[in-house]
């Protein structure tokens, strides 16, 4: 019962989920990630109706230790990987199924949550395009989505495979935060990203 205690979970917008999925899944402290669709006007959408304008974000569900790595940590690695001024874009995807966004479960973790997003308003001079709101609804994506680029290892990803790389030895050196202490320093961030920085 103990070790329950530690399990959380997060549901992140990032653009595809392909490539959010295969990103988080290496992130310490991960232990189980699915894609999905989230907030959206109707219920159990299929893939076509999300692209077809249906509301819903796609979505990566994360679930984590909190004795290994923290939300912070957490949220940071998935700041480190989006455009947060990118409004319904990131990469070559466009369309408000690929808005940024963090929608979580626990009421408790909303002020944690907006402080992260604040706190990564201040390096920019536009405003974020990411969202922090509770998961008003969810539903898995259909079996061929999930572990797509395990499946599909050619198949398209708008992170690249060296940041998924990075991201694998960078967890390893930064985990270890509670879940409800401050955010972990940021590594940096895409070339995109930076020229909108002061």
């Amino acid at each position: 019962m103990q070790a329950k205690r530690h399990i959380r979970e997060i549901y992140l917008a990032g653009g595809c989920f392909w490539g959010l999925e295969k990103y988080m899944e290496n992130v310490s402290g991960v232990i189980e990630t699915e894609v999905g669709y989230a907030n959206g006007g109707t219920p159990n959408p299929t893939y076509g109706e999300v692209c077809a304008g249906s509301g819903h974000a796609e979505v990566c569900r994360v679930i984590y230790d909190t004795a290994v790595s923290g939300l912070g940590f957490i949220l940071d690695r998935y700041f480190d990987v989006i455009d947060p001024v990118s409004v319904n874009k990131q990469g070559g995807d466009e369309g408000i199924q690929y808005r940024t966004g963090v929608y979580f479960t626990d009421p408790e973790e909303r002020a944690f949550i907006e402080g992260a997003v604040a706190d990564l308003q201040r390096d920019y001079t536009v405003p974020l395009a990411v969202e922090a709101k509770p998961l008003d609804n969810y539903t898995p994506a259909e079996d061929y989505h999930q572990k797509y680029l395990h499946k599909n290892p050619g198949g398209y990803c708008h992170i690249s495979p060296e940041e998924i790389e990075e991201v694998k030895q960078y967890s390893d050196t930064l985990s270890g935060a509670k879940w409800h202490s401050g955010p972990v320093k940021r590594r940096g961030s895409c070339e995109a990203c930076e020229k909108r920085r002061r």
